[in-house]
């Protein structure tokens, strides 16, 4: 995989963690992650089902700090439903390229939220395929101030 340009401490540490769950394959399982093993950064943390025919993007999980700070809950939506046109089509288009090209990607940028304010965000999109190859979940990780 090439080398990846991540700035927060916390992003690098949990592309360590994915890099060594991959035992060889292209990409490790969602299975080879235990929940508990990411108590430094679990609340922002977004486990994203990836759909095809056609591709999209469902948030099983939306992690409480994102959801504090964005001030809305994506769990159980699709991308397409974010509020902020902008923001959705840059989601979307990050993920995509994850799963077509299979490596993570690291996303820096700032953006406003529901209240006004403007934050500045690193995302770690990381995919995850159950049979090594084929990326069927995208696990993204988030620093966000």
């Amino acid at each position: 995989m090439g080398e990846l340009s991540i700035s927060t401490p916390t992003l690098r540490r949990m592309h360590e963690d994915w890099e060594s769950r991959r035992q060889g394959r292209l990409l490790p399982a969602r299975r080879s992650f235990d929940i508990m093993d990411f108590k430094y950064i679990v609340g922002s943390l977004n486990l994203v089902d990836v759909e095809r025919n056609p591709l999209r993007f469902r948030y099983r999980v939306h992690g409480t700090n994102c959801v504090n700070i964005l001030g809305y809950d994506m769990t159980g939506k699709y991308v397409d439903d974010y509020p902020d046109p902008a923001y959705r089509r840059r989601v979307g288009e990050n993920f995509r390229g994850v799963v077509e090209t299979r490596a993570p990607r690291c996303d820096i940028g700032r953006r406003a939220i529901v209240d006004g304010r403007i934050i500045r965000f690193e995302a770690l999109i990381l995919p995850l395929a159950d049979d090594g190859e084929t990326v069927d979940k995208l696990m993204i990780a988030l620093s966000l101030a």
